[in-house]
């Protein structure tokens, strides 16, 4: 049969969540699908030691803070649990194992061609994300046979890796992170151009402001804003000053960072810009996802792929929306503390049937 729910929302991460509260809340209905088995399985997915940087205290989606102590930061099964309990608590309608393959417009509303059917909505909202896909450059299939490669997407914990050095290429917060981990049981390179850090810990006395900064002075609505966004959107998020000082902090022949990016490969082996070989046992690629929006019919995007929309709704395609888009409104737009506002001004575009 073909089900007909007022709105879909597509993808139960905090973006979806937080829409369909502001919905119901509004008194329409919304039913959220998502392909994973469990409500936060995403987030169940990264690598064992991932926490956050932000503390509990300012990451809470609407209507729920963050359970346990405010000023502690949450594992990233904690993150996933959360989201698991926020579904329930709210009673919102999440259908997980459920796979969107395309979303076309249809009659006076949208089709959604499901692995378990086809969903007829007046309103779509995509709350992908990134979408997800791993992105390695085309050489990496040059490397030898011999070098463990893997994706931060697949990098799990350090017994994945064989003896010998790490190569960690990709210089934003997973790369970081994940060299600092790998350091402590394996010689580790990270290769990539820092992108910059926050001018204080995210979480020390000044974590209140981060809000602020995220949501209203990193914003569309600002010329440092939009600026800012094309250079986040290209090069990745700032490090936390944490990390800065934890990378800062390990000696060279454990962890060396250089900014001298891996551009190819040379007998089997990685080779920067400068021309260096690197003689290395595993390479761990955090170079990011790449969007892939072609599933959706129609839908305009911009140069670099990404959906063209004003406050969520999508240019050029009434009743289509996004939420959770990096930078959709604000730096903010993409984090925990920020995703509930554009969540919110959808919800209320929804309401008055824009």
């Amino acid at each position: 049969m073909t089900e007909r729910p007022e709105t879909l929302v597509i993808g139960a991460g905090q973006a979806g969540l937080s829409t369909a509260y502001h919905l119901q809340a509004r008194g329409r209905e919304a039913l959220v699908v998502d392909a994973s088995d469990r409500v936060g399985d995403t987030w169940r997915r990264h690598y064992d030691s991932l926490r956050l940087f932000t503390p509990r205290r300012i990451i809470g989606l609407p209507g729920s803070p963050f359970p346990g102590d405010r000023k502690s930061v949450p594992t990233k099964d904690e993150v996933a649990d959360y989201l698991a309990a926020y579904a329930a608590r709210h009673g919102l309608a999440v259908r997980t194992g459920v796979t969107v393959e395309r979303v076309v417009r249809h009659d006076d509303g949208f089709r959604a061609d499901t692995t378990d059917g086809p969903i007829h909505a007046d309103h779509v909202v995509v709350a992908t994300g990134k979408a997800w896909h791993p992105r390695v450059p085309s050489f990496a299939s040059e490397l030898g046979d011999d070098i463990v490669q893997l994706h931060s997407a697949d990098y799990q914990r350090p017994s994945q890796l064989s003896a010998g050095r790490v190569l960690v290429v990709g210089a934003a917060v997973s790369g970081g992170d994940i060299a600092v981990e790998t350091s402590r049981t394996h010689p580790t390179t990270l290769c990539g151009r820092v992108t910059g850090h926050m001018p204080f810990r995210s979480n020390g006395p000044l974590t209140p402001l981060i809000p602020f900064i995220g949501n209203r002075l990193l914003s569309m609505r600002s010329p440092l804003g939009r600026r800012y966004r094309a250079a986040e959107r290209d090069h990745g998020q700032p490090l936390p000053v944490e990390l800065v000082r934890s990378i800062r902090g390990i000696p060279d022949d454990r962890l060396e960072w250089t900014d001298d990016r891996v551009v190819g490969v040379q007998d089997g082996l990685p080779m920067t810009a400068s021309g260096r070989v690197l003689d290395v046992a595993n390479v761990i690629w955090c170079t990011g996802y790449r969007h892939d929006y072609t599933w959706i019919e129609p839908l305009v995007t911009d140069d670099a792929g990404w959906p063209e929309q004003v406050d969520g709704a999508a240019t050029g395609s009434p009743g289509l929306f996004f939420v959770g888009l990096p930078f959709q409104s604000a730096y903010g737009s993409g984090f925990l503390y920020g995703v509930g506002r554009d969540a919110a001004k959808v919800a209320a575009q929804i309401d008055r049937g824009v």
